[in-house]
Order: structure tokens, then sequence, then C-alpha cells
């Protein structure tokens, strides 16, 4: 990994496809290489694997809401926006893509992508029909 050497947290967007489950061994393979791991789901993806499956893999809370009542308290996405050296979004679904390229900020992921001011990577994971089509 060409980043490994200056950056240490790594702020993980896992989106709502089929490709959502190996995020989790992704997860597993940057801990292991030493790096602190924060995962932000959107809705879609916790239909594919559950949250607790990266809190278990990342030693961290996961989230998946913009505003969480219950998590007054904790990270706000402006916070978690200034914690990450680097923003990975996988997989990045058609739906997320549509959204980060128009600017649109709708729920905790895209809103993040709007405010972190670090390197962001996006590992696009859709069909081949869908990757073909021009507006993606």
């Amino acid at each position: 990994m060409a980043w490994k050497v200056s950056l240490k947290r790594v702020l993980l967007g896992v989106c709502g496809g089929i490709a959502a489950y190996k995020s989790a061994e992704l997860v597993r393979l940057l801990a292991k290489e030493g790096y602190e791991v924060r995962v932000v789901m959107t809705q879609a993806a916790t239909q594919f694997i559950s949250p607790l499956t990266f809190q278990a893999l990342s030693t961290h809370p996961v989230h998946t809401r913009l505003l969480d009542a219950e998590q007054e308290n904790a990270m706000g996405h402006i916070n978690l926006a200034r914690w990450a050296d680097l923003l990975l979004i996988a997989p990045a679904t058609a739906n997320c893509l549509a959204k980060l390229s128009h600017g649109l900020a709708d729920d905790l992921l895209s809103t993040l992508y709007l405010a972190v001011e670090c390197p962001v990577y996006i590992a696009p994971a859709m069909n081949q029909a869908m990757w073909l089509k021009p507006v993606t």
C-alpha cells in the first residue's frame, strides 16, 4: 500500500451492494498492518452485512446514521472527517457514485465525502452493464 508510511487512520465507507462482505476482510487486513480503521455504512450496506461484524474487526463502533440521537455525544460527521487520514469507499455502488459526483449529502457517508480534507480512494463495485453506462 503506497500510503502506508504516513496514513494510519482509515475511514472506510461501505455501500449497499453484494461486494460489501469483502470489506470485512479489508478491515481485518488493514488492522493487521497496524492501521486504525473506523467504518461508516450506508443503510443499504446494513442489509448485506451486519455492523457488528465491522465493530468486532475494527474494535470501534460503526457509524450508520448522519443524525443519531443515541450518539449525541459521540463523533459527529465533522469529527470523523477530521480524524481520517484517508477515506476509502469500498465498495462504491452506482448509487453512491451518483451521489458523490453530484454533491448530494443525504446520508452520513455522502456528507463525510464532502467534509473530508484527506485523500479519498473509491473502489467501484457493480455489474458490467451498470459500469458501462456513460452516467456511471
